[in-house]
């Protein structure tokens, strides 16, 4: 996507929030490569502070193609918060609907038209106690099988130690100077999904291989051992709880 494709409303954003962002934070931005110069695609990032959305959203601004994240219907007509994200072009979740497909549907045509869609696959802040990305929701999953669109893995770290999930408060710790680290992978694999029926136990496979690709990265980052097992939160269906896995050459990175 060229930059005169943003349009007014995300430029308006990226002239408020940047500043404060270069300012405040230092940047370890990696794997921009990984970004597709053209086409619809789908992010998958993990969640573990209210700030790491904007780190995201920085590093994705400034690779030309911006993100447009999911968000309740509800939140589209609220004043001026709705015609901001219907500026941005954010994408609604009708989540008051029968048919889990239907739910996605502006997911998918938005992919259709060459967006880059942003899936925060574990539907909420990480409850895992060590931050790791916990057990995913299936949209992410849904939405590349029905549109054969990449889905691009990525992992980020720092945010939290500026504003930890769950404090009880808000306020910002912004000394010492904290590094914002947002790392961006190559596509997940998912070649023996596509063209199956998105039965419950494909969508979960899917969105485990997902979730792996997530957490390699991350581990990565934090240059640990990636974790035997994935935390569960209650409220996340258990289908099927194995092992992370993660070729012996990213292990040793």
């Amino acid at each position: 996507m060229s930059r005169r494709r943003i349009g007014f409303w995300y430029r308006l954003a990226a002239f408020l929030v940047k500043p404060p962002l270069l300012v405040l934070f230092n940047r370890d931005w990696r794997g921009m490569e990984h970004i597709p110069a053209e086409g619809g695609f789908i992010t998958a990032v993990n969640h573990n502070s209210y700030l790491d959305p904007l780190s995201y959203a920085h590093f994705q601004y400034n690779t030309g193609r911006v993100p447009r994240f999911l968000a309740k219907v509800s939140l589209f007509h609220t004043g001026v918060l709705g015609a901001f994200m219907r500026g941005t072009g954010q994408i609604p979740v009708y989540r008051n609907t029968t048919d889990a497909a239907d739910a996605f549907r502006a997911a998918v045509a938005a992919v259709h038209r060459g967006e880059c869609v942003t899936f925060y696959p574990e539907g909420t802040l990480t409850r895992d106690p060590r931050l790791w990305p916990m057990e995913g929701k299936t949209g992410a999953a849904r939405v590349a099988l029905l549109t054969g669109a990449p889905v691009i893995p990525v992992a980020q770290w720092g945010a939290h130690e500026v504003m930890p999930p769950y404090a009880r408060s808000r306020r910002l710790r912004l000394f010492p100077r904290r590094t914002l680290t947002v790392v961006a992978g190559p596509p997940v694999d998912l070649a023996e999904f596509l063209g199956k029926e998105p039965t419950a136990e494909v969508l979960r496979d899917a969105t485990d291989a997902i979730m792996d690709a997530i957490t390699v990265l991350l581990a990565g980052v934090r240059n640990e051992p990636v974790p035997a097992e994935r935390f569960v939160h209650r409220g996340i269906a258990p289908e099927r709880r194995g092992e992370i896995s993660a070729p012996e050459e990213e292990r040793a990175e």
